[in-house]
């Protein structure tokens, strides 16, 4: 991998690493890959299909100081989210800056309808947020917390981002990284929350859901670094005044 962006040169791990650091205790970052065609999925459904291993390693890095990982119901089912765990490295790093030794998988989910024995839930490092609403079934909720996940109301009808980021941040869960989808993408600029763009072009077309509807509501931004590998360009943009 390369840098283009500010100054030019070739990057390893660490350097990536130093590249997707935290500018503070309480930052939210949004990730998200865009097909040339503007598209965020592939025909499958799934923004994997669109990635590669260099964009993989960018979200590893997004990922790697993370308090936790902030994701979309749908997301989840459609991306087949593995367990969250951290790999030993960093487990290091974060322990010794006092952080959980992974970050938390914390899924957005208005109905509290999984299949609650996957290994996401039962076999993450660091047991699941579930932030959901009030008007969730009891059974529904309930099979959550027996399968070892928090559960934890943020809105009546519908999440609101807004209370889902300051219950995350009441928790110590400040350096947050949302991973989409679309919609919560869009209600979290929406309402503000996001100081941190980390926006993947890959050379894919033929894509689904526009990357215009996800990224409506986008404050100004500057752009901080760009970089280079695997024929995908790796833009990140920070509020102003922002690391």
């Amino acid at each position: 991998m390369r840098q283009l962006l500010p100054d030019p040169g070739d990057l390893d791990e660490p350097d990536l690493l130093a590249r997707y650091g935290w500018p503070g205790p309480e930052w939210v970052r949004a990730c998200m890959v865009m097909g040339l065609d503007g598209g965020i999925a592939g025909p499958d459904g799934r923004s994997r299909s669109i990635s590669s291993p260099a964009d993989r390693a960018v979200l590893a890095a997004t990922r790697a100081r993370a308090d936790a990982v902030l994701v979309g119901a749908a997301t989840v089912r459609a991306e087949d989210y593995a367990a969250m765990r951290a790999r030993p490295s960093h487990a290091v790093e974060r322990q010794a800056a006092g952080q959980r030794a992974a970050p938390v998988l914390a899924v957005v989910t208005a109905t509290c309808r999984f299949d609650w024995a996957a290994a996401r839930f039962t076999a993450s490092e660091e047991p699941p947020l579930v932030l959901t609403t009030g008007a969730a079934a009891g059974p529904d909720r309930a099979a959550a917390a027996a399968a070892g996940c928090e559960v934890l109301v943020v809105g009546e009808q519908r999440v609101d981002p807004a209370r889902a980021v300051a219950t995350l941040r009441q928790r110590g869960l400040g350096r947050v990284t949302c991973e989409g989808g679309p919609g919560l993408l869009r209600q979290m600029l929406a309402a503000d929350l996001v100081d941190e763009l980390d926006l993947t072009l890959a050379p894919a077309v033929g894509g689904q859901a526009p990357a215009v509807a996800a990224l409506a509501g986008l404050a100004a931004m500057r752009l901080a670094h760009v970089l280079e590998a695997d024929g995908c360009l790796f833009t990140r943009y920070v509020r102003p005044g922002g690391a």
